[in-house]
């Protein structure tokens, strides 16, 4: 048998065109004994990485078992433009290119084919990244290329008949790679008769072979074979045919799709000698190929930008000649004060690991600016001079980043935050994570909570006794973050910058999905399936299809089902899960590199997801291993909450005049604390679920400490402390310490380890642990590492003992420690989120219309957040009335009367140059006296006939007096109000303008003919409330359920947005679900056997759900559930079979909620105490019950107080109708409440 590598292989990472994981391809390829082989993606080298780090980890193993190492081979298949690449013309045949293997024998060629790759992105993508003959010859050193499958230049040329091009290729590739160029033949023949594969290949493929071998042997070409490898294993063919399948959108069945000939699979050094027998100089030319690989890392240390220190401070040059390489040794091989020198052998590795002397002088100019600009901040913030402490703090932390080589870093990263703060206008968060440990970070401007006041540890952040590169996250407000990385591209070069890639790979549900879909799996079973799947799994175990079938009946009973269609969705799902399906970008990486970001790694190319018109550059390596390769990777991350608070302190301004200075507003605000000690935390950053506000009631907190302790307390885990930590708060008894200076650090939480850094600072006060080891405990006890903790232990007793404290007392300690470390929370983190928190809570406080006017504004995509942001308005008796031209603005705003204002721009049909240009005209000129003064007025260019319309039935002209029906009401003539109203200000604008221009000065106040105004029939509420909702997206100025808030208050047990299918099999538990609202969509279709079924979207005061009826049960209810129909629905959730997890929603009864109004509200019980019993209330409930006769008798249930007893009493008036005026009266009065029958 020949020996024998794979050269032509593509992996998942050929995007829904290969099925083959690396790992199993490698581990395949070492059990068969190859001693190597290549990856040759289409277009891209996403699995690079993943290659060469997981080669790395076998040859470990086989080095200590005297093996020789596998040799990993890094390449891609590109395409190779028909012209140049970027000529982009269809016509001309650019939308591809041809075939070619290009592998990288030596790092060299890795560059250049990352150089390659890159380029075909930028500058050839044209529906494929595609290179040129111009690139593979300007990058050709260090390459072995393959002349590919029949799609090659050559094979096709021949194919086409045209002999002559093919010879001119091979000249060209011969001369320019010489003895590295290869000619590449192919056998893909379908054997089994029975198998449905593509069977046209084979025959074209005998073609091509037979002319390559008689020109290889004319010109002297060595010829290889391979395989066009997209499998792993001769039995994934299938599942490979559903991948295809997904890429192509096409159904097994369809006679006219895609098919691969099936023997695309990862053969043995046995299968391909069968298969080219007859050539077996093909086979051993593969070893060839090998032979001239080298192994090589592409791994690098850091790649630090280089930061463009002003020449007024010095230049490099300088200080080259400034100090000697003795003393920048020395500077880098001793502690922050120039003591404790580093033996020689460290201190020379050291050296070594920042890239030798000569870099150090780098490395030392930027540190020395960094320390300049350090204490110029520290100046400001601490005082002139420095306190001594702080002095030290920061020295030590300067000497930590300076020997570590990240100097600058720092500089960079304060500079694009100090230019979003200072010249961009963009608003930056504190800080975020560990980093808002360090007080340099606190003097630069990186972050804005000082360390040194919350405790807040700098080896947290970089662990002096481990090189690690820093990572500082850096928050944006989110309309913001995308100036900020433009002005980074700008300043550091585009070239030089990159986004960070994401493979979206296919996980256990999607799997299913996606097979299921192939296999035309009705839709119900499908989603049974995938219901069956655990969230968790037990012990631990992965979650995967395999294990979770061994967990789940249901889906062990799937995977041997009678049915095919379900057999086979598991079987292909099992072997498709975690196949890259696609790509992305990160939500917040990037990269900043000192030169081209394709002088390290590929890139490519995709929408700027901040301005989605551009294109921007993007990693092909992500960011699991980005930066190994020695790219340093920042965080820029947009949070909502900073747009927020960035709006409402427009607002204020807008509204009161008022600059708030946000980031210095006092810590200890008694109004503040007022709202968290209320838990009114609905709108605030943070604190604001339920669960939140009901812990806040309970603990009062009164400083800020309490806020932070909240914050990191509230998970899963340490939410079990709360209870604890709130009672030592209101009895100082209860605080105990094991040993009295504990109380130092833990003073805060009142005796309770909270945090990690209390972890760190306590192990360092007790036992003496150094910076170093005190971060490596808060690690391994964080991520549960048992060995490093065991091995730490007695370290800890030994120390604790040398100060003199109990052994016994320390055990305790470490005990305590263990069992909540891996709970305890970053206080940095915890601490810079709680200051975001405080200020949010703060503006809600002083400012609550503005503020909750600014949520609106940000959140208005969000229906279901303005329902409850309008409900937490009510509470805090802040109007929330609906747009109005002489009083909105662009978003939500505050009128002079203290109500929230609908913004014109929310409004559906008003662009923002509409909305903006309204408000610009009002405040210039006052506010606009009639509708035909409007006219007159706007700019009929921006707003147009649409924006007039949905003005008018907005409620945006109310203000004008007139009803909204009359806009669109017909006059005389037969011509509608709104056509009228728009040519008449086009008419006089002209007039106006023609006036100006007029030589003979004509006036411009002569009278101008107002359209008359049509009379109008009022609408219906429930039409009126429709268009008003159809064009602001929530009702507004009335809810069409209001009549009916008791029904859907006291006798429904369940929310429209609750009935969902998600929820059914929770709520088969209960006896009886009833529920009710207002039919809001109907959409009836027809299933594939012709049967009618509907999908009903219903809608009460918090949401809308959605039920599903089908057969018997659509014919029956269908009729009561149209469009604009209230319902009250009593039903039950079953399963739809004895044996199946598939629920289903069971109406008992539908009814019209006027119907239950009127006939089931037998008795209305208002509850009240007789102390509070007054005659203004008295009138006030007589006001509230109307005139209008009703079928319900009135009730009032009085407690006495001094006899402790109740006493019912019945009105003795007529049956009421129970109105929703009576109802609000009741609900707003803190005295009363009712109830129902």
């Amino acid at each position: 048998m020949e020996d024998f590598i794979h050269l032509h292989v593509h992996t998942h990472y050929s995007v829904l065109d290969g099925q083959s994981k690396i790992p199993r391809l490698v581990d395949k390829a070492v059990k068969d004994g190859m001693k190597g082989m290549a990856i040759t993606d289409h277009g891209v080298m996403y699995g690079i990485k993943e290659f060469a780090d997981y080669c790395a980890g076998v040859n470990k193993g086989r080095k200590k078992e005297g093996l020789e190492p596998f040799k990993p081979i890094f390449g891609c298949e590109m395409y190779v433009a028909h012209h140049r690449k970027e000529s982009k013309s269809a016509s001309d045949g650019d939308k591809s290119g041809y075939h070619l293997i290009v592998l990288a024998k030596n790092f060299k060629g890795y560059k250049n084919l990352i150089k390659l790759v890159s380029r075909a992105w930028v500058d050839g993508f044209y529906f494929k990244p595609r290179t040129d003959r111009g690139d593979l010859e300007k990058y050709h050193e260090g390459l072995i290329i393959c002349s590919a499958c029949i799609a090659g230049e050559v094979p096709a040329k021949i194919l086409n008949g045209d002999i002559e091009g093919a010879r001119e290729a091979i000249e060209w590739y011969r001369r320019v790679f010489g003895e590295d160029y290869y000619l590449e033949i192919q056998r893909h023949e379908v054997k089994d008769p029975h198998q449905r594969a593509n069977r046209e290949t084979f025959p074209l493929q005998q073609r091509a072979n037979k002319v390559i071998l008689e020109l290889a042997k004319e010109y002297g070409i060595k010829v290889v074979c391979t395989n066009d490898c997209h499998f792993e294993d001769q039995d994934t063919a299938e599942a490979h045919d559903h991948l295809l399948c997904l890429s192509t959108n096409k159904k097994l069945d369809d006679p006219s799709r895609m098919l691969y000939t099936k023997q695309e699979w990862f053969k043995t050094r046995a299968e391909m000698n069968d298969v080219f027998s007859d050539v077996p100089e093909a086979l051993t030319n593969t070893l060839d190929i090998l032979n001239k690989v080298e192994i090589y890392s592409i791994d690098h240390g850091p790649i630090m930008p280089f930061f463009p220190i002003p020449e007024s401070f010095g230049t490099e040059e300088l200080w080259r000649q400034r100090y000697s390489d003795e003393e920048i040794y020395k500077e880098f091989t001793t502690d922050e004060n120039g003591q404790n020198p580093l033996p020689p052998e460290e201190g020379r590795k050291k050296i070594e690991l920042l890239g030798g002397v000569d870099k150090l002088y780098r490395i030392k100019f930027e540190a020395d600016y960094l320390a300049k600009l350090t204490y110029e901040g520290a100046k400001k913030l601490y005082g002139d001079p420095v306190p001594e402490d702080v002095c030290e703090h920061i020295n030590f932390e300067l000497h930590t980043m300076k020997t570590m080589g990240f100097p600058g870093y720092f500089l960079i990263v304060q500079d694009f935050i100090n230019a979003a703060r200072n010249d961009l206008g963009v608003w930056v968060g504190p800080g975020r994570g560990s980093a808002a440990g360090s007080v340099v970070a606190y003097c630069l401007g990186i972050t804005r909570i000082d360390p040194l006041k919350y405790d807040l540890l700098f080896e947290r952040f970089l662990n002096p006794d481990r090189v690690n590169l820093p990572d500082i996250d850096t928050d944006f407000d989110d309309d913001g973050r995308g100036k900020v990385l433009r002005w980074v591209m700008d300043k550091y070069g585009h070239e030089n910058c990159a986004h960070i890639i994401t493979y979206g790979s296919m996980a256990t549900k999607n799997s299913i999905a996606d097979v299921a879909r192939v296999e035309e799996l009705p839709l119900d079973r499908t989603n049974a399936l995938k219901k069956a799947i655990p969230e968790r799994l037990p012990d631990g175990m992965k979650m995967n299809l395999t294990n979770a079938i061994k967990c789940t009946p249901e889906l062990r009973d799937a995977e041997v089902s009678v049915n095919p269609k379900e057999r086979n969705t598991i079987k292909y799902a099992k072997q498709l899960e975690g196949t890259v399906r696609g790509v992305g970008i990160h939500a917040c990486g990037f990269i900043i590199c000192r030169d081209p970001i394709s002088d390290w790694v590929p890139i490519s190319t995709a929408d700027d997801p901040d301005f989605p018109n551009l294109k921007c550059a993007v990693t092909q390596y992500d960011g699991h291993v980005i930066e190994s390769t020695g790219l340093i990777k920042m965080d820029f991350l947009g949070l909502k909450t900073l747009s927020e608070l960035k709006e409402a302190c427009k607002v204020i301004k807008q509204t009161r005049g008022e600059d708030v200075d946000i980031d210095n507003i006092p810590i200890d605000d008694e109004l503040t604390y007022k709202l968290y000690q209320e838990g009114r935390t609905i709108g605030t950053f943070q604190f604001e679920s339920p669960g939140m506000q009901k812990y806040l009631r309970e603990l009062h907190p009164t400083v800020f400490e309490d806020l932070i302790a909240m914050n990191a307390l509230y998970r899963p885990g340490p939410m079990d402390y709360i209870p604890d930590f709130i009672r030592r708060k209101h009895d100082p008894s209860l605080v105990q310490y094991d040993i009295p200076c504990m109380e130092k650090y833990l003073k805060d939480t009142y005796g309770i380890t909270v945090y990690q850094e209390q972890v760190m600072l306590l192990s360092r006060q007790l036992a003496g642990f150094t910076r170093g080891q005190s971060d490596a405990l808060r690690k391994a006890m964080g991520k549960k590492k048992k060995a490093i903790v065991d091995q730490m232990h007695p370290l800890f007793i030994e120390g604790g003992k040398k100060n003199g404290h109990d052994p016994k007392v320390l055990d305790k300690i470490w005990t305590d420690w263990e069992k909540f470390a891996s709970y305890a929370f970053n206080k940095s983190h915890a601490t810079c989120y709680s200051w975001v928190a405080y200020q949010t809570g703060y503006l809600k406080a002083h400012y609550p219309a503005e503020y909750m006017a600014a949520l609106m504004t940000r959140r208005f995509a969000i229906r279901t957040e303005i329902a409850k942001l309008m409900e937490e308005c009510k509470s805090l008796g802040v109007e929330t009335l609906g747009p109005d031209v002489n009083e909105s603005y662009v978003g939500f705003g505050v009128n002079d009367k203290g109500a929230i204002r609908f913004g014109l721009s929310a409004i559906n049909g008003m662009g923002s140059s509409a909305a903006d240009m309204i408000v610009q005209e009002r405040l210039a000129n006052g506010p606009f006296k009639d509708i035909f003064d409007f006219a007159e007025r706007v700019s009929l260019k921006d707003v147009n006939r649409k924006s007039f319309e949905s003005l008018a039935l907005s409620g945006a002209f109310d203000c004008f007096g007139l009803m909204r029906e009359q806009y669109v009401a017909p006059n005389g003539k037969g011509e509608v109000f709104l056509d009228s109203l728009v040519r008449f200000g086009k008419q006089y604008q002209q007039f106006k303008v023609a006036a100006a221009n007029s030589l003979f000065g004509m006036s411009d106040d002569v009278g101008f003919t107002t359209p008359a105004i049509p009379e109008a029939e009022p609408w219906s509420g429930i039409d009126r409330l429709n268009k008003e909702k159809e064009l602001v997206g929530i009702y507004l100025s009335a809810h069409p359920l209001d009549d009916y808030s008791l029904i859907l208050h006291k006798m429904c047990n369940t929310l429209c947005k609750d009935v969902v299918k998600d929820n059914y099999e929770e709520l088969a538990g209960r006896e009886e679900i009833t529920f009710g609202g207002i039919v809001t969509h109907v959409n009836q279709r027809f299933n594939k056997q012709g049967k009618p079924f509907g999908i009903v979207t219903i809608e009460d005061f918090e949401g809308p759900g959605e039920i599903a009826l089908f057969g018997e049960d659509w014919g029956k209810w269908s009729g009561m559930l149209t469009e604009n129909c209230s319902v009250y629905i009593t039903g039950k959730c079953d399963k739809r079979y004895a044996t199946s997890n598939n629920y289903y929603f069971n109406i008992n009864s539908i009814e019209y909620l006027q119907t239950v109004k009127s006939e089931r509200v037998s008795r209305f019980t208002i509850n009240v105490n007789g102390n509070d019993i007054d005659t203004a209330m008295v009138n006030d409930i007589l006001t509230t019950m109307g005139d209008k006769p009703g079928k319900t008798e009135l009730y009032f249930n009085i407690k006495d107080d001094e006899n402790n007893t109740n006493i019912l009493l019945k009105s003795s008036a007529r049956p009421i109708e129970v109105s929703k005026e009576l109802v609000n009266y009741v609900d707003q009065n803190d005295k009363l409440s009712y109830s129902v029958n």
